[in-house]
């Protein structure tokens, strides 16, 4: 058996060679430290090590459900990722469609260059910018407010202003990259079926919305199943950037109240189960919604 696991590994070495980078990083940054999550069950402290720290079962877990602020950091991180759900997910489908229609080779690449090019820009550039568009005294855009009499909003500071913010953000860093998989989707659209549509007398929306929608749903629904996985992760850089005395009943998620827990205060322990919890429920999520797709006749993911 060991000889002929050599000889299948040899006759296929350079696709093993291909392979394993993928592997040893999923091995190394995600499958080794799921080991940590057995101190989200004791006292842990970094002296005793995993194996002498005190067991306390579900001890942290009930502290999560009866602190004050769980609801709190429930309805933020809920909130901000409906919004982004909502308006965000829909828009690269949409952008991807208009690209698609483009005649012009050239303005069509260039366009999606300058879409895309948000991407590559970090977080501290994205809310540095903000700062510059959006502060009350300097911002650029209330010096134009107030020059029409409108007077300054106070955009950073106002509670009411800070998810759409947030959305804002996420569409203008990542819409463009978002477009990729889907332009990518399209271009696997047999061209058949739009001539054929051609000679039924289709329209071009109408091809888009009976030819190129249903080609792609299938990858639709699995992007779809994938970011219901992630309603639990907002992003901790984009919100701790953002995040300011004033705004904090609305912007304080998970992902920074494990940061000021467990990094700041050294509860890792009690962090650790908090992040185990919007792991359980990202999976739930995950599960659910594949076989709900699968009950109305989707791939879904597995």
């Amino acid at each position: 058996m060991a000889a002929s696991l050599r000889r299948t590994i040899a006759k296929d070495l350079f696709l093993y060679a291909l392979v394993a980078p993928g592997l040893l990083y999923f091995l190394i940054f995600k499958y080794v430290p799921m080991w940590g999550v057995m101190i989200s069950f004791q006292n842990y402290s970094p002296f005793l090590g995993f194996f002498k720290s005190e067991w306390v079962g579900f001890e942290h877990f009930a502290r999560l459900f009866s602190n004050a602020d769980f609801y709190m950091l429930f309805r933020n991180t809920m909130a901000i990722n409906v919004l982004s759900l909502v308006f965000f997910f829909p828009l690269p489908i949409i952008v991807a469609l208009l690209l698609n229609e483009l005649q012009r080779e050239w303005f069509k690449k260039s366009l999606q260059s300058v879409v895309y090019l948000p991407h590559f820009l970090s977080w501290v550039v994205i809310v540095g910018l903000s700062l510059l568009l959006l502060s009350k005294e300097h911002g650029v855009l209330n010096q134009l407010l107030e020059l029409v009499g409108w007077g300054p909003i106070e955009f950073l500071t106002e509670p009411k202003y800070f998810w759409a913010l947030l959305t804002g953000q996420t569409i203008w860093k990542e819409l463009g990259w978002g477009t990729v998989i889907f332009l990518a989707a399209i271009a696997g659209v047999d061209p058949q079926l739009y001539e054929a549509a051609k000679m039924d007398g289709a329209g071009r929306i109408r091809m888009m919305w009976n030819v190129t929608l249903p080609s792609i749903r299938n990858v639709i629904i699995i992007l779809l199943i994938l970011r219901i996985g992630h309603m639990m992760d907002v992003g901790f850089e984009q919100v701790f950037l953002m995040m300011n005395g004033a705004v904090a009943d609305v912007a304080e998620v998970f992902d920074t109240y494990v940061f000021r827990v467990g990094i700041k205060q050294g509860d890792f322990s009690y962090s650790t189960a908090v992040g185990l919890f919007k792991s359980i429920v990202g999976l739930v999520l995950v599960i659910g919604a594949n076989k709900l797709s699968k009950k109305f006749g989707e791939e879904g993911v597995y």
